[in-house]
């Protein structure tokens, strides 16, 4: 039977409806396996940050520091101290350049006429300065109770100006707070090598402390040179090492530099964690 026109143009109408119905369906469903693609796409890989390599393990001779003190002394440091023991560190010749002691200029300045790394001071100072912010940052992530202390100045005439490293001192060490202060010695033949020379018998007696640096370092007569200003004030004197090559070469060369600086300061605080605990 022949359908009313009506009803075939409903017809029509309704295919159509269906048609695009299915049409919009597999568009939809293709944009959403598009957005699927790319959201599941992989982040891109970046290579992992190249590791520092580890610091030289102590050792005879020692690779990092170089020979130890040529004249030891036979001290033993045994009173305990607390395990949250205030410990300042100090950058030695830092207040007295331009003066009768402003440290050594190092054996690239002296001998290999090097400039010096910082116009108007010492290479020991700017070295000592270096290793004594790096104690005390890995110091203080370690949990030491442990701060820095810088004078004003790097001339300080009157060694009895109470901002010296040598006023502050005294002041700190009569308070109980351990006062190490950094100093590089002289290349050899004058230098001595690496070692901790101790405060004088009438400030303290010598602790853990001091006992773990000096197994780490080397230990100095406790009366060496007839007794210095520094431990005569409650100042321990670590020698880091003689600043001569190859351990000076490593310090001034940029690519070596910073590893150099955090192992000789790692050296030192393992000394200082392994005293106070």
């Amino acid at each position: 039977m022949r359908l009313p026109a009506w009803m075939r143009r409903r017809r029509f109408a309704s295919g159509l409806a269906i048609a695009g119905l299915s049409l919009a369906t597999l568009a939809m469903t293709k944009a959403a396996e598009q957005h699927n693609w790319l959201g599941t796409a992989e982040p891109s890989k970046k290579p992992a940050p190249k590791q520092p390599a580890p610091c030289p393990e102590p050792a005879t001779p020692d690779p990092l520091l170089g020979p130890r003190t040529k004249k030891p002394g036979s001290w033993v440091g045994r009173s305990p101290v607390q395990s949250n023991l205030p410990i300042v560190v100090m950058a030695g010749h830092a207040d007295s350049q331009g003066t009768a002691s402003p440290g050594t200029p190092g054996y690239a300045v002296d001998q290999q006429k090097r400039a010096p790394l910082q116009p108007g001071i010492r290479d020991e100072l700017f070295w000592n300065r270096e290793v004594q912010a790096a104690v005390v940052s890995q110091g203080q992530a370690r949990g030491l109770n442990i701060r820095a202390y810088t004078p004003p100045s790097i001339s300080i005439a009157n060694d009895d100006d109470p901002s010296t490293n040598w006023s502050k001192a005294k002041v700190f060490s009569e308070r109980g707070e351990y006062v190490l202060e950094i100093h590089f010695d002289a290349y050899r033949p004058q230098g001595f090598g690496s070692g901790l020379i101790p405060v004088l018998p009438n400030v303290r007696e010598l602790n853990v402390v001091d006992e773990s640096l000096a197994q780490a370092f080397g230990r100095y007569p406790r009366l060496f040179r007839g007794g210095l200003g520094g431990p005569q004030r409650g100042i321990g004197i670590l020698e880091i090492a003689m600043l001569e090559p190859p351990l000076e070469t490593k310090l001034r060369d940029p690519r070596s530099r910073e590893h150099t600086v955090n192992c000789l300061a790692e050296r030192v605080v393992n000394a200082l964690v392994e005293g106070v605990s």
